[in-house]
């Protein structure tokens, strides 16, 4: 479980660890974060359609879809439980 929740720590990210038995069996990170959108297709003009999407690549490392307005450069809020987009902030 701790692996799949890898992606989405940061560096400066204040997370809760759960122990049991002396070992951590979870990392509960905030939900939802703020990420900087690091790499994504350029906007072409005309696929501005209802719907639109591509994928994105975060400053923690992990990939998620996002609307195609979104740009490089640009701040998403993610739900970093369901690994989604919300909004771009």
């Amino acid at each position: 479980m701790i692996e799949d929740q890898k992606k989405w720590i940061s560096e400066g990210m204040e997370c809760d660890l759960v122990w049991f038995k002396g070992a951590v069996i979870e990392v509960i990170q905030p939900s939802p974060y703020v990420y900087e959108v690091t790499e994504t297709e350029p906007n072409v003009k005309g696929n501005t359609a209802q719907g639109y999407t591509k994928p994105a690549v975060l400053s923690c490392g992990a990939t998620i879809t996002v609307p195609g307005f979104v740009e490089q450069g640009s701040q998403v809020k993610v739900d970093t439980s369901k690994g989604e987009y919300m909004e771009r902030v």
